[in-house]
């Protein structure tokens, strides 16, 4: 994992919404310049951007467009009326034209080296899966994907995905087909193929329970756009106790609440440290741990890679020693 850790907001500049339409149902597509033109820096499938929108909402989304397009960034949002806001406000907000202050990019996402790939999506969920089917290609490596939604009308970027795939692309609109048949992908794909998912949490959790069968077991890379359910359990399920935090920086010495976040607590001295999801799935508020031992309760750290981990999300995570000390 990596973390910007030389200042807050490094990597951050803002960028003209240039243009926006309308690629699926509920799905707005803003395609983000510098004001004056000119090269952004350089990203690769899998990466997300931070958009700070005019209500001072920070919502990270996954960059969809072309890597080998390097004057704009695209991302595609999903209008989630129950959701936290960030979705709201991007498609009843008139965008283009104005600038956003833009963090990035981040990759906790990448294409790791494989003979093939299996990439299975749901809805917004193929965002960063379909730079990954352009560069899959373009290298001549064998991949599948399969993609579900409610309807037609919610199939992200179908036509341009088989298009570039044909036949290698299964859409799998829900009240036509019902639900896409993961355990018969996963037995099809040959066991050197890497898995990739990303989608609503039941089909992650579907993915995850397969790959962990003794008949597909397999390593499986996830990217998540909400928290996962055992995770928001074991956070509600854990009594939360009273810690200090000491920003090694600045030397500040914090009190951290039974009823506070951490990064509730450092934000009062670091408005701009940065953060997004508030529930530990999309890692922006990654911090690096100098001392101390701390309770890992986000879903961007594997569970076997905690003991080991020198980073921590602020926004979930908790300390089990009485101090931590953060690179902040």
């Amino acid at each position: 994992m990596s973390s910007d850790l030389d200042s807050p907001r490094a990597n951050t500049e803002r960028l003209l919404v240039r243009q926006a339409r309308w690629i699926a149902h509920e799905v707005l597509e803003l395609r983000l310049t510098r004001p004056a033109g000119g090269a952004l820096p350089a990203w690769e499938p899998g990466a997300h951007v931070e958009l700070t929108l005019p209500s001072g909402l920070r919502r990270a989304y996954s960059l969809c467009g072309d890597v080998a397009d390097t004057e704009a960034w695209t991302v595609a949002v999903h209008r989630v009326p129950e959701g936290r806001g960030g979705s709201r406000e991007i498609h009843e907000t008139a965008l283009v034209g104005r600038e956003l202050e833009v963090h990035g990019p981040v990759n906790r996402f990448p294409l790791v080296p494989a003979e093939g790939y299996l990439l299975l999506a749901g809805g917004i969920g193929v965002t960063p899966l379909l730079p990954m089917v352009r560069e899959l290609t373009a290298r001549g490596l064998p991949w599948r994907l399969v993609l579900g939604a409610r309807d037609r009308s919610r199939l992200v970027y179908a036509e341009e995905l088989v298009e570039l795939g044909g036949d290698r692309v299964l859409l799998v609109p829900q009240d036509e087909a019902g639900l896409p048949d993961l355990a018969a992908e996963l037995a099809a794909a040959p066991a050197a193929h890497a898995v990739y998912a990303c989608g609503p949490q039941p089909m992650l959790d579907a993915v995850t329970a397969l790959c962990r069968t003794a008949d597909s077991a397999r390593a499986l890379h996830l990217e998540r756009f909400t928290a996962a359910d055992d995770t928001v359990s074991g956070r509600l399920a854990v009594p939360e106790g009273e810690f200090e935090v000491v920003l090694s920086r600045s030397g500040l010495r914090l009190t951290v609440p039974a009823d506070r976040s951490v990064l509730d607590v450092v934000r009062e001295k670091l408005p701009d440290v940065p953060f997004s999801c508030e529930e530990g799935y999309c890692g922006s508020c990654e911090t690096a741990v100098v001392a101390g031992l701390p309770d890992h309760r986000d879903s961007v750290i594997e569970p076997s890679e905690r003991t080991a981990a020198t980073t921590m999300m602020i926004c979930v995570s908790r300390s089990d020693s009485p101090v931590l000390e953060l690179d902040l």
